[in-house]
């Protein structure tokens, strides 16, 4: 079930109070879930119960989409007002220096929130920021072109195409390889996230100059990247690697951007591999 916390966040306006949706399920150690751009919650759904056998698993609604209110007015949606902010929002749970996986944006928070050593290890799938300018520039085309059709899809269209393969492939084949898996609810329910998504455009203004240079030493890291990714192209992990070279570097065989759905037990291993190695000394 979701539910909301209010906590308050440091930015360049001085202190300001916003509130987030999450879901929390499991005991043990706690486990921070981040979704990617234009995503919400739900897209953790096929791995919770896998992850929550072993983890305090809290699934969250980044500021400004899926349930969650967007930053306050003048905030900017840059990672270091955003990072801090999923740091306080822990806090604000009882949480301290969770393990953290993200995908996508989500992933790209989870490595600034490790530089800032907010967290205890580091699962990032598919993470933004290792791209060229010409692979990030072909990357926001497709995000936006998905957003145009998220928001001028009439909904009695959008409810029709989820009902078949086709159809749920034609709303979601840019981020799934495995597009027909997703139940019609499911994709009904992310094609209006996507729609209302009011970080959506600040958030994508403020990754167009994002680099991610920095390694993040002394803790567990893997990053895993589907080879079917159409997204980010899986090249772009070999660049992360080259950045973090203490890092684990994966395949996802067959899957793609948002690879939980296409393989929800090859990426639940992933992430609780990476977690339970932070109980052994990284060097």
């Amino acid at each position: 079930m979701t539910a909301t916390v209010s906590f308050t966040i440091d930015s360049p306006l001085g202190p300001r109070t916003t509130t987030a949706a999450y879901e929390r399920k499991g005991a043990g150690e706690p486990l921070l879930l981040l979704h990617g751009i234009g995503h919400h919650l739900q897209a953790w759904h096929p791995v919770i119960d896998l992850l929550a056998a072993e983890y305090d698993v809290i699934a969250v609604d980044l500021p400004g989409f899926g349930a969650s209110e967007p930053l306050p007015e003048g905030v900017p949606y840059s990672l270091d007002t955003v990072a801090p902010a999923l740091g306080a929002l822990c806090t604000a749970l009882g949480v301290e220096r969770p393990h953290v996986a993200g995908n996508s944006l989500g992933g790209l928070l989870a490595l600034e929130m490790g530089r800032s050593n907010l967290v205890r290890s580091i699962t990032a799938l598919s993470p933004a920021g290792f791209w060229t300018e010409g692979e990030r520039r072909y990357a926001f085309a497709a995000l936006l072109a998905m957003r145009a059709g998220a928001r001028t899809l009439p909904l009695p269209a959008v409810h029709r195409l989820a009902r078949s393969a086709a159809g749920r492939a034609a709303l979601t084949g840019t981020i799934y390889a495995r597009p027909s898996r997703r139940s019609p609810e499911a994709v009904v329910a992310e094609t209006l996230a996507l729609r209302h998504a009011t970080g959506f455009e600040d958030t994508l203004a403020a990754g167009g100059s994002v680099r991610f240079t920095d390694d993040v030493p002394g803790l567990p890291v893997t990053i895993a990247w589907g080879t079917r990714d159409r997204l980010l192209l899986r090249r772009q992990g070999v660049r992360a690697k080259h950045t973090l070279p203490g890092a684990r570097l994966v395949r996802l065989p067959g899957c793609g951007h948002v690879p939980m759905s296409d393989d929800p037990a090859l990426v639940a291993r992933v992430v609780l591999d990476t977690a339970r190695s932070a109980a052994v000394p990284v060097g």
